[in-house]
């Protein structure tokens, strides 16, 4: 046969036959239909035909050229729709297997203790006020009676993001910055996070809450400190709980002192939690030191008034004896779904 465009026809055609995937279609297509390819070379073959021949030539390589095209379109959407059905049958899903229930979101434990405690002093007649999470070594530490080079800095181990900024250890900053826009009577609780460059541990964490409460009047007197933290703590614990209060030194109060609870979890026998004595602290306290109202703007020869601070993990450890304070960051299923209820 010396006909070219129906050899070439022929030749397309056996080819094809032979192709089973797309990998193998796409240099098909090229070494036909390509700029190099035979239907291109017959096309410009055309310059050197007579004009009588010409047309009828080129209406030819052109109807082959249209016909090499759609065979490869029809193969390749064939090839197509035969790997995804491979593929959909590989990643086939079995529909007898047991579904998997979604789990509906919860307050955290943490979360729901904070409520709790807020709840109790706001029934005692506190407002509640928010603070920074980063704040300035001023309110932080030099405002609250720390100095520059006071020993007491050592006991809140900081994450410093500039040398005048930080994240909070405490959330006594709030203090300090109600003093400045408030007057007295002022009778405040501040929740919020700390931070605190500690080694983690079964007690310990570099992230923690801390409730702050204050109150500043005429005439506050220790034994109102006494009898509200007192009340505070039978609220929470139940009329029961034993306490146990012990002096100690925080640069921001005088006289200073410690509160600490009969252990829940062991019930006074010792354990991990209480370091096997018996006792937990659950929050210091104290007068708002003179130095710390004249930072604030009070006159402290008018005005006296009480601190206390306390973590909110310590509380949810005691009632529900949790023995390990990193399970609150854990994020395990397996733990927190103890608490859906509450």
């Amino acid at each position: 046969m010396n006909d070219p465009i129906e050899t070439l026809r022929l030749e397309f055609n056996e080819e094809l036959k032979r192709l089973s995937t797309l990998k193998e279609l796409e240099p098909h297509r090229q070494r036909f239909l390509g700029r190099k390819g035979p239907i291109q070379h017959l096309l410009s073959s055309l310059r050197d035909l007579s004009a009588e021949e010409r047309p009828l030539f080129g209406k030819r390589v052109n109807d082959l050229k249209e016909f090499a095209e759609s065979a490869c379109d029809e193969l390749h959407a064939r090839f197509l729709l035969g790997e995804e059905a491979a593929r959909l049958k590989e990643e086939g899903i079995d529909v007898t297997l047991p579904g998997r229930p979604r789990l509906f979101g919860r307050k955290h434990p943490v979360s729901c203790m904070m409520e709790e405690l807020l709840d109790i002093f706001m029934e005692m007649g506190f407002s509640v006020q928010y603070g920074s999470e980063i704040e300035t070594d001023y309110y932080n530490f030099e405002a609250l009676n720390f100095g520059p080079d006071h020993p007491a800095r050592d006991m809140h181990d900081t994450f410093y993001l500039r040398p005048d900024i930080l994240l909070r250890t405490h959330t006594s900053p709030t203090q300090v910055r109600v003093m400045e826009h408030q007057r007295p009577p002022i009778r405040v609780v501040a929740p919020g996070r700390c931070f605190r460059n500690e080694d983690v541990t079964a007690r310990s964490h570099v992230q923690f809450h801390q409730i702050e409460g204050f109150y500043i009047d005429r005439g506050v007197s220790f034994a109102d400190l006494l009898q509200t933290i007192q009340d505070f703590l039978e609220k929470l614990f139940g009329a029961e709980i034993k306490l146990r209060f012990r002096p100690s030194y925080f640069p921001f109060v005088e006289p200073g002192l410690e509160v600490d609870v009969s252990c829940l979890i062991c019930h006074g026998v010792g354990c991990a939690v209480c370091k096997h004595s018996g006792w937990l602290e659950v929050l210091g306290a104290g007068m708002i030191h003179p130095e710390v109202l004249r930072n604030g703007g009070i006159d402290p020869e008018v005005y006296s008034g009480y601190a206390w601070g306390m973590g909110v993990e310590r509380p949810v450890m005691l009632r529900h004896g949790i023995q390990d304070i990193r399970l609150f960051t854990d994020n395990d299923p397996r733990f927190l779904e103890q608490f859906l209820e509450l």
